[in-house]
């Protein structure tokens, strides 16, 4: 087994879902054969305008022949390991690249060594124990040398399954993705202390296989929260706001809704909610 990275474009000719599958030809499949059953971390190209660099990190659990093109295959994500970081990671820092070994950097699979994931990981998910204030939403900008660890160690990866660290990962990277503001009502609400009073939503809730992903996941203030997760409002394919007939009191939840009557959505495109997430809602969770 071994760390690997996927290059990953939006729009590409592969059928990539980064957070369930990773589609490849075959002239990558031994290489992404060493990698199942350990980590990989996706990367944006280069020369892509805005490229976020690394973006997340998942498990592989398997690799399959793609059931739709002969001579592709597909990396199965491991359900519930996929984790996107917060800040992304830029390919360079203080002018170094974090991705030191170099030797196959054009590959689109190709293997990661431990000290290049350790160096990714630290600068990704940044351990942080408190919700993001006014004023850390905005992505860090560096991370010195002498802060990231070189070895990689197993009890690191083992954080990568701990509950209470991948729940204050999800919520930063979503409140990042839409800026602290609650996407249903707008509101960016702030507290004496300084601490956003915005909440991180799961589309689709994680004990129903729904993954730690800003793309199944949602800004939303208490109430907002409250609501939708108890399936008293939910959203369309093209996020127009839906209320539940059950619901007591429509017109002050209707007051409370945007002027748009749409959900707010990221500046991403590639962080907007996806359709299947929001359709699993609405089928399963919205009282209609």
């Amino acid at each position: 087994m071994t760390f690997g990275v996927f290059m990953h474009k939006d729009g590409s000719i592969y059928d990539d879902i980064p957070e369930v599958h990773y589609q490849f030809p075959k002239s990558y499949l031994s290489r992404a054969e060493r990698m199942v059953g350990d980590w990989i971390v996706y990367r944006e190209p280069v020369k892509m305008p805005q490229s976020k660099g690394f973006f997340a990190v998942a498990k592989v659990e398997r690799v399959v022949p793609d059931p739709d093109i002969s001579d592709r295959y597909r990396a199965l994500i491991e359900p519930g390991s996929y984790l996107p970081f917060s800040p992304t990671v830029p390919h360079k820092v203080d002018g170094q690249p974090v991705e030191r070994d170099l030797a196959n950097a054009q590959a689109a699979v190709r293997p990661l060594s431990n000290s290049d994931f350790a160096r990714i990981i630290a600068l990704g998910l940044p351990e942080d124990d408190t919700l993001p204030r006014v004023g850390e939403i905005e992505p860090l900008e560096r991370v010195r040398e002498g802060q990231v660890p070189f070895e990689i160690e197993r009890p690191i990866v083992q954080s990568l399954v701990n509950r209470p660290f991948r729940d204050r990962a999800f919520r930063r990277a979503v409140l990042h993705a839409y800026d602290g503001r609650c996407a249903v009502t707008g509101w960016k609400l702030v507290n004496g202390g300084g601490r956003l009073e915005t909440e991180a939503a799961h589309i689709r809730p994680v004990e129903h296989g729904g993954p730690d992903s800003v793309r199944n996941g949602l800004a939303l203030s208490g109430t907002a929260h409250w609501m939708f997760d108890r399936g008293l409002i939910s959203l369309s394919d093209d996020l127009v706001v839906l209320i539940s007939r059950h619901v007591n009191d429509p017109a002050s939840v209707e007051g409370i809704i945007n002027r748009s009557g749409k959900a707010i959505a990221p500046a991403r495109a590639s962080d907007r909610p996806l359709p299947q997430f929001l359709r699993w809602h609405r089928e399963q969770c919205f009282k209609h």
